[in-house]
């Protein structure tokens, strides 16, 4: 089989000191953190549609990517060739995951049927890819936001034939990550939305989107696929006004929907961004209502409105995913898929190496960093001093529900004024992150 990334061997951990721009400066994956290997704890994946599908193309001009494998045809045997080069990638990367889209993998028939008898040839490459090389599948999910049919949705549209079609797709790209030994699957609402209100009856959407996932999880359920259900908040593009807004909005719609017991949330930052918050933000608050499933890694350029993806560089951030990951144990049976893509003047296939090195580099750096700060408990400490006040006496009769807004009255009248303020420290806080930096 000849090389498609000829003189690049496999990346190796070679240590701070080093200078090789092919090599891991801080990713060891068999580093112990908090008694897990970095390996284990940031469960690396290789999204194919960025890595492997992406040509550099933007609205202003056409695509730049050198892909010598790629004869730029949607045949199957050009789906099927790929595959190789993909996974000679992620076997050189040192990646133990990839995810996909089916339609990242295999090219739209002309019929579902078309399309599905597509899918199933390149899912045998795939196969037959990962037992070759020990890759293994994080999730799978189905693209319901390309192909013209879903101008106005998949589960919401108002087409029901279109509904139909996504359902059918779904089944599909159910069935084959499950094939696959997928670990995930996502629910990608990249249209799920609207433009306008005039002409949309949102709570019928709504409704039909639940009924869609609930169909999933039963079909999931009957074939035997046991793995964990993802939602992915997506704000603004392309519709308006997305229903899977962020975190919070995701949270809601599967709380009232039944659907808690079976899906989790997969936050990307520039996800979070959009919708103006903090990845941070986002993976806190899905965390503590039990809902963190994975996370795409990537990260937006503040001074564009729009989705970049660019390949997550940024120490300070890295540091504060893992903070809230470390908090959680980690994020298995998900991972961080590094939904990224190199940027149109970063055309040449080593530049797809140079941008996962640092992906991986930065994120196994923040695990270390987080890790100290946890271990010297620095803000752990702080955070407790500054709500003692709930530890004991009124507030701690507070958290326990005893008291009513009569019983607060009477200790306030009683007392006369609250005791004074402490400052919070933020300042002083966001110095010592610093030093661990």
């Amino acid at each position: 089989m000849a090389e498609h990334f000829p003189g690049i061997s496999r990346i190796e951990y070679e240590g701070p000191k080093s200078r090789n721009p092919l090599a891991f400066k801080h990713y060891n994956p068999d580093e112990l953190v908090e008694g897990k290997t970095l390996r284990d704890l940031l469960r690396y994946s290789v999204c194919y549609w960025h890595t492997f599908r992406g040509t550099g193309s933007d609205p202003f001009g056409s695509g730049t990517m050198l892909r010598p494998w790629d004869d730029g045809t949607e045949s199957l045997d050009n789906a099927v060739r790929r595959v190789d080069a993909a996974f000679e990638f992620i076997s050189k990367l040192g990646a133990p995951y990839y995810c996909f889209h089916d339609r990242d993998v295999a090219p739209e028939g002309a019929t579902l049927r078309e399309s599905n008898h597509n899918l199933d040839v390149v899912v045998q490459a795939l196969k037959a890819a990962q037992e070759r090389t020990g890759v293994k599948l994080l999730w799978g999910t189905a693209n319901l936001f390309s192909h013209p049919r879903y101008m106005h949705g998949a589960a919401t549209s108002c087409n029901a034939d279109v509904f139909a079609y996504a359902a059918a797709q779904v089944k599909k790209a159910i069935e084959v990550t499950y094939e696959l030994g997928g670990e995930n699957y996502v629910f990608w609402g990249g249209r799920e939305g609207y433009m306008n209100l005039y002409n949309t009856n949102m709570q019928r959407e709504l409704d039909h989107l639940a009924r869609f996932m609930h169909m999933a999880s039963n079909h999931a359920r009957t074939i035997g696929f046991k793995g964990q259900f993802l939602f992915e908040p997506k704000p603004k593009e392309p519709t308006k006004h997305q229903y899977d807004f962020d975190a919070a909005a995701c949270l809601n719609f599967l709380r009232a929907y039944g659907l808690l017991d079976r899906v989790k949330l997969n936050i990307e930052t520039n996800h979070a961004t959009l919708a103006g918050h903090t990845m941070m933000h986002e993976l806190e608050y899905s965390r503590m209502q039990g809902v963190l499933g994975s996370i795409d890694a990537n990260t937006g350029d503040l001074l564009l409105g729009w989705d970049t993806d660019q390949f997550p560089t940024d120490i300070y951030l890295t540091t504060q995913c893992m903070l809230v990951i470390l908090k959680q144990g980690g994020l298995a049976p998900g991972g961080i898929n590094f939904d990224a893509k190199v940027r149109r003047e970063s055309f040449e296939p080593v530049d797809l190496f140079y941008a996962h090195i640092g992906g991986m580099d930065a994120f196994a750096r923040g695990a270390k960093i987080a890790a100290a700060i946890r271990r010297d408990k620095v803000l752990e400490e702080v955070i407790q001093k500054r709500y003692a006040s709930y530890d004991d006496g009124i507030g701690r009769k507070i958290e326990l529900g005893s008291v009513h807004f009569t019983d607060l009255e009477a200790y306030m009248l009683e007392k006369g004024n609250p005791e004074p303020n402490s400052s919070g420290r933020q300042e002083l806080l966001e110095n010592i992150i610093n030093d661990y930096l």
